[in-house]
């Protein structure tokens, strides 16, 4: 029954998908040879395909194998759980472009998509896959399908309200992924909390094997490789992207040298595990999606990547025994310590650079990080407020958004009919028994 759920609930929703696309959805112009509509400006036509292809395929990447690697490493479900991220990537991907062609490319009743709209896409792909971290186990691949329908809309209206309407800077998307994505997880977790199968479900969780190690190794080389090109990926110009990829590798190196100078000091193993270095390497780039951009020191990215990567560690040995035990929260991956924490820190540190932003310190790159400030729109300390502001506006949407997404998947109609299910890879993945 659980498998013929999933299967009907697939074919609907890329049936809706479908027919969706044929009515909406169209090539632009801009990325396409032959005549150009005068609504739509194609004068950047080969810069924009040449520019923004290689960006759509380290972010997919990306997207596809690190998120995929980082949920292996349950060992009685990691084969299910790997699976489940690629389900909702095929469908959270094609779902982002419709929602966000309706907000960003909609244009005399049609979605005029390009290569900017696919890396849109993913960004908003990541969110949902970072808000799985916090279930997973939890829920089925059907309820995995509803949060990523859910989460997508409001991930997208949300962005929608920071980015356009607001005028947030958020290039690397510090809010709008990170943070969005770990505190509606959070949240759905919440709302999920059932005290008398917890206990066993976070053993069964803990048995984690030696295989993590192996996919922890795989994943922080592609994450090391990749991430960079995924925080610059927004940026509109090659010169501000520099500063981008720059300060996140900076950061990223200071945070993962933080890991083994406190790992040996809270834990009793010499060297920290592998798992470790790839949750530092996640923070340490985490808190680059707003300031990346901003950062116009080496100094500065290194600092701050130093920092969130003890906070990392401190959250993971003190803050989330708190979280299950106090706010019963149970989170699976840890999403809170390597997306959620450092993505506030994030937007805090890029509102204490919007301060300290001038025409002496930017020069002509001013005007790519902060437009309305060089134009003379706004000052410096409206657009440090309106930074400032951006956070509890994603920490409303986020959590709301959560809390009514776990109300709906909590139903019975969408609960397996068994809890044994969730944590097994034999209910909806053929494998050997060997591999359980």
């Amino acid at each position: 029954a659980s498998r013929l759920r999933l299967c009907g609930l697939c074919f609907l929703l890329q049936i809706l998908n479908i027919l969706l696309f044929a009515v909406f959805v169209r090539y632009s112009p801009e990325s396409s040879p032959g005549r150009c509509p005068p609504q739509l400006n194609c004068s950047r036509r080969n810069q924009d395909s040449a520019f923004q292809q290689p960006r759509f395929q380290d972010v997919h990447i990306q997207v596809l194998l690190s998120f995929g690697l980082l949920v292996a490493f349950l060992s009685r479900y990691g084969p299910g759980s790997v699976a489940i991220s690629i389900l909702i990537i095929a469908f959270a991907i094609q779902w982002a472009v419709l929602i966000q062609g309706f907000f960003n490319f909609f244009l005399n009743g049609k979605i005029y998509v390009e290569s900017q709209s696919m890396v849109s896409a993913d960004f908003c792909t990541a969110a949902v896959l970072i808000s799985t971290g916090a279930v997973l186990g939890r829920v089925n691949p059907v309820q995995m399908l509803l949060l990523a329908l859910l989460e997508v809309t409001l991930c997208t209206l949300n962005e929608y309200i920071l980015l356009s309407l607001m005028g947030v800077s958020d290039s690397g998307r510090s809010l709008t992924v990170h943070t969005f994505g770990a505190y509606f997880g959070l949240m759905a977790s919440r709302v999920l909390y059932q005290p008398h199968k917890d206990k066993r479900k976070r053993e069964e969780q803990q048995d984690k094997g030696q295989q993590a190690d192996v996919f922890a190794v795989v994943g922080t080389i592609y994450l090391w490789i990749f991430w960079p090109s995924f925080t610059s990926a927004a940026t509109v110009h090659d010169n501000a992207r520099n500063w981008a990829v720059l300060n996140t590798y900076f950061s990223l190196v200071a945070s993962t040298a933080a890991t083994f100078i406190l790992s040996p000091v809270l834990y009793e193993e010499s060297t920290p595990r592998m798992v470790q270095i790839q949750d530092a390497t996640l923070a340490g780039m985490a808190v680059m999606g707003m300031a990346g951009e901003m950062l116009v020191t080496p100094f500065g990215a290194l600092l701050a990547g130093f920092l969130v990567g003890l906070i990392s560690q401190l959250g993971f040995k003190f803050f989330t025994p708190v979280l299950h035990s106090r706010l019963k929260i149970q989170d699976t991956c840890g999403v809170h310590n390597i997306h959620g924490l450092p993505g506030i820190l994030g937007a805090l540190l890029g509102t204490l650079l919007t301060l300290l932003a001038t025409a002496d310190t930017y020069g002509d790159r001013l005007e790519l990080v902060f437009p309305l400030v060089a134009q003379g729109t706004r000052t410096v300390t409206d657009q440090a407020l309106i930074q400032l502001g951006a956070l509890p506006v994603t920490l409303l949407f986020a959590t709301l958004g959560g809390c009514l997404t776990g109300a709906v998947l909590k139903t019975k109609a969408l609960r397996c009919s068994t809890d044994a299910q969730y944590m097994e890879n034999t209910v909806f993945w053929e494998v050997k028994l060997g591999n359980c």
